[in-house]
């Protein structure tokens, strides 16, 4: 099954990383400015067939901005449910698992998963329902992330918790009115960092399975962060306190 990747920066990610995984890239006609240039000289290394298109079809094709390129892309390997157990085995010790409760903005969730492949998380959990998937919008936005970060749904996003935790990693959550700050937390070993939607958080029943509960300090006026940004910070957080560990 093919997909539609679109926008400079995920185009040449692709292009970069999977080449094999390109049918076919179209341009926009007249645009060959150094950008597009430098995808263009990486799809003919690759071999990869160029058809000019007018802006108009390219608009057509994609919802967003496409930046005068999209590529016709191979489906990545998908992740499944089943999968996730396996991953934070084989990654031991060093598993660091991001977990997203309820983020439904796919340019949130494309920047979220852009800081954990930098990070170097293990694998990014979402629950399947009240959820942005992988959608062409993420894609772009992520930049290459989404195609190399293990990203898995999960019907009962509750008993995945509870499944991890069984496993040996321990799960923070991340709230408001936790006690203690994130920089309190020890965040080497195994570790699940759990974020909900900006606003209303964490639901119930997540937040009933974490092990323990931290906030990121806040000395303004405003009560929270987008999510994306609070992803960014724990996250780092986490590499920094496991570079010291």
């Amino acid at each position: 099954m093919a997909e539609k990747i679109f926008g400079i920066h995920a185009v040449q990610s692709v292009l970069a990383r999977s080449p094999e995984r390109v049918q076919e890239l179209y341009v926009q006609a007249g645009r060959l400015d150094k950008r597009v240039q430098e995808v263009l000289d990486l799809a003919k290394a690759a071999k990869v067939n160029v058809v000019q298109r007018a802006r108009p079809e390219l608009d057509a094709m994609v919802e967003g901005r496409h930046q005068g390129l999209v590529a016709l892309v191979e489906a990545a390997a998908q992740f499944q449910e089943k999968d996730l157990l396996d991953l934070v085995v084989a990654a031991g010790s060093s598993a660091l698992v991001l977990v997203l409760d309820g983020v439904t903005d796919p340019h949130n969730l494309g920047a979220c998963l852009r800081s954990a492949d930098a990070a170097g998380v293990t694998v990014v959990v979402a629950p399947r329902d009240n959820s942005v998937g992988l959608s062409a919008t993420v894609l772009k936005v992520a930049c290459g992330a989404a195609e190399v970060v293990p990203f898995v749904q999960v019907t009962n996003l509750a008993r995945s918790l509870q499944q991890m935790q069984q496993a040996g990693v321990w799960v923070v959550g991340m709230a408001g009115e936790a006690e203690l700050s994130l920089y309190e937390q020890d965040l080497t070993g195994p570790r699940a960092l759990v974020l909900g939607a900006e606003g209303s958080g964490m639901r119930r029943l997540t937040r009933e399975n974490c092990d323990y509960l931290a906030k990121l300090p806040m000395a303004g006026s405003v009560s929270s962060l987008n999510v994306s940004v609070a992803t960014g910070i724990c996250l780092f957080e986490a590499v920094r306190q496991r570079i010291k560990a």
